[in-house]
C-alpha cells in the first residue's frame, strides 16, 4: 500500500516527536534511542515495541511517541482514542509536541468530542514552551483555533495555561 506524502502538520510533528525523544530525561536513555531509531528508519513495530513500556513507566516522550503511532497507524492499529490517551499522559507532564499534538485532536475531534476551546488549551500551552524552531508555526495554529472564540472563551482557555502545573510539579 503506497501512503500519501505527509501534511506540513504532521512533518513537523514528526520532526518535533523524534528531536523530543532523543534530548528528554535519563529513562532508559538507550532503549528510548533504539525506538527513535527504529522509529527514523521506518520500523515501526519495532519503535512500538521499545516505546511502550517507557511510555507506560511514564516516560513523556515515549508517550507522545506511541501517542503518535496510534493517530497515523504506524507499528500499531490506529486508535485515535489510544493517540489522546498517550498525548493525554505526555501533556500532563508538561511536553510540549504532546500538548501541540492533543490540541490538534480536540481541533479535530479525533478521539475526543471536537472543542475549539480545549483545543486552544493546549495549543496555547504549547506554544509557550515549546522550542523556538516550532514556536511560530505552533502560535500559527493556536490563533487560528482562537479565530472560533469569543474572547471570554480565550481568557478561560488563557487562565488554563496560566494555571497549568505539570503533573509531577502539583
Amino acid at each position: 500500500m503506497m501512503l500519501a506524502a505527509p501534511t506540513r502538520p504532521v512533518a513537523m510533528a514528526f520532526a518535533s516527536v523524534l528531536s523530543l525523544l532523543v534530548a528528554s530525561g535519563p529513562i532508559c536513555a538507550a532503549s528510548r534511542l533504539d525506538g527513535t531509531a527504529a522509529f527514523a528508519r521506518g520500523n515501526y513495530v519495532e519503535a512500538a515495541n521499545r516505546a511502550r513500556p517507557l511510555a507506560e513507566l511514564g516516560d513523556a516522550s515515549s508517550q507522545a511517541l506511541l501517542g503518535f503511532m496510534y493517530e497515523y497507524g504506524r507499528g500499531v492499529a490506529q486508535d485515535y482514542g489510544a493517540a489522546v490517551y498517550w498525548y493525554t499522559c505526555a501533556a500532563d507532564q508538561g511536553h510540549p509536541t504532546a500538548q501541540y499534538l492533543l490540541g490538534l485532536m480536540y481541533d479535530k475531534g479525533h478521539g475526543v468530542v471536537r472543542s475549539d476551546l480545549l483545543a486552544y488549551q493546549w495549543l496555547n500551552l504549547a506554544a509557550a514552551h515549546a522550542r523556538p524552531g516550532v514556536r511560530d508555526y505552533y502560535l500559527r495554529i493556536r490563533d487560528a483555533v482562537a479565530a472560533k472564540l469569543t474572547a471570554s472563551q480565550i481568557a478561560e482557555a488563557q487562565w488554563f495555561a496560566t494555571n497549568f502545573v505539570p503533573q509531577g510539579q502539583r
